[in-house]
């Protein structure tokens, strides 16, 4: 029932020597060859950094070949039991010059961050806060609290979401309130048949449509990291009920890659119940993990939709949606193809073995598209999840998007030693 997030790379070697390595030294990440397709690939490495790197941050890898990059030491994201004070995850990006056979770096510590363009956040207080990369727009999280001056106002704030930006920062690519459909916006998690008991009653929640005044409320930025190589954003959120009472907080964790050309968003959660007998149900197209691409596609280019699942490439006018497609279930990945300001992206939709099933996918023409699953989460128990989006301009097929999901859930394997 509760799935436990998967680690975007596994460690193999112990790290216990590097305590002592002398300050200066440095030490090595090996990295198993990745096959032959040209993608760039995110790396995420659990480490105990030695003690002379316990406030670094930014670090260089080194190829035997010279080739650089470079690496970002962030302390333990959502869903990683790591204790250690030292304990580390390394993020970086191999790109795809890089990929193919077998690579060794020795990892430094970084003296010098002139001209290093990075990842930084800028918040309009109360309203939203954007995730810029340099001067380019990436992601924007709207976090506005619940306006009840009008009944306009509250469905406009009723919970939150984030925008995507388009790869070069010019346009939004996911739509927020109004429009078709009103209640799909961007990037969003939540379920539209919520049964739980609290004060002794049988309640009821839709936190999909927000009709009866629930709401997904902002309640803190918990952590913000950044640098060149990603950004992260863990938040709390509140998911609450019809009376307005907590059923259920969440911590919410976006973690972005700069990856050149593409977007890539990994959506980790961990969803705690506290009120009993919590259970999460509801249909395909209102509940789960979804995205939903901007107003621009069902007012202009709807019959220019298609999309790409694990048996192929799909027809424009021609969508799966379960149950009405049974076998519309359990999908690896879902792939969106749509135009917006005269350009077609595809956004892919990667789902992780480790999150809920059966998990009931969903398509529509005017770029809707996710998954949902029905499950119980007992009281001060966590229901944790973990998906990844990457999306870039031009069509993908089958193959290339088998890949990115490959890179997800199996990803090639680092081994990490002292220098």
């Amino acid at each position: 029932m509760f799935s436990v997030r998967t680690l975007l790379v596994a460690v193999i070697l112990g790290f216990p020597c590097l305590s002592g390595v002398n300050a200066g030294e440095t030490f090595q990440v090996k990295v198993a060859a990745q096959g032959d397709a040209k993608r760039a690939i995110p790396l995420q490495v659990d480490v105990s950094v030695p003690k002379n790197f316990a406030e670094v941050e930014l670090v260089e890898l080194t190829a035997v070949g010279g080739e650089t990059l470079y690496g970002q030491l962030t302390k333990p994201g959502l869903g990683n039991p790591a204790s250690d004070p030292l304990s580390r995850e390394l993020h970086l990006v191999l790109p795809q010059s890089l990929v193919g056979p077998e690579r060794e770096f020795a990892v430094s510590i970084l003296k010098n961050k002139e001209g290093v363009t990075e990842f930084h956040f800028q918040d309009e207080a109360g309203k939203y806060k954007d995730l810029l990369f340099g001067d380019r727009p990436v992601l924007r999280y709207m976090y506005e609290a619940v306006a009840t001056s009008s009944e306009d106002r509250r469905k406009e704030t009723m919970k939150v979401y984030h925008h995507l930006f388009d790869p070069k920062g010019e346009n939004l690519l996911t739509k927020g309130p109004g429009g078709l459909f009103q209640h799909h916006r961007g990037i969003f998690y939540g379920f539209n048949r919520i049964s739980y008991e609290q004060d002794d009653k049988k309640k009821s929640a839709d936190v999909w449509h927000c009709n009866k005044k629930e709401s997904q409320t902002h309640e803190a930025f918990v952590r913000e990291e950044v640098g060149p190589v990603m950004a992260r954003q863990l938040l709390e959120i509140n998911w609450n009920g019809q009376d307005g009472k907590t059923f259920a907080t969440e911590l919410r964790q976006m973690t972005v890659y700069h990856v050149d050309g593409a977007q890539l968003i990994d959506f980790t959660s961990e969803l705690a119940a506290k009120a009993d007998n919590l259970k999460v149900d509801g249909d395909p197209q209102h509940a789960g993990f979804q995205y939903r691409a901007t107003q621009h596609v069902p007012d202009k280019t709807a019959k220019q939709t298609y999309y790409v699942r694990p048996d192929g490439k799909g027809e424009p006018g021609k969508f799966r949606n379960w149950p009405g497609n049974k076998e519309h279930v359990d999908l690896e990945f879902n792939a969106l193809s749509f135009v917006a300001f005269d350009q077609r992206y595809t956004c892919c939709y990667l789902d992780s073995p480790e999150n809920p099933k059966p998990a009931r996918f969903s398509e529509r023409d005017y770029g809707r598209f996710g998954s949902y699953f029905a499950t119980e989460i007992p009281r001060d128990k966590s229901l944790d999840l973990n998906y990844r989006l990457w999306l870039q301009p031009g069509e993908m097929d089958v193959a290339e998007i088998k890949q990115l999901r490959d890179d997800f859930v199996d990803p090639p394997k680092v081994t990490v030693e002292a220098g």
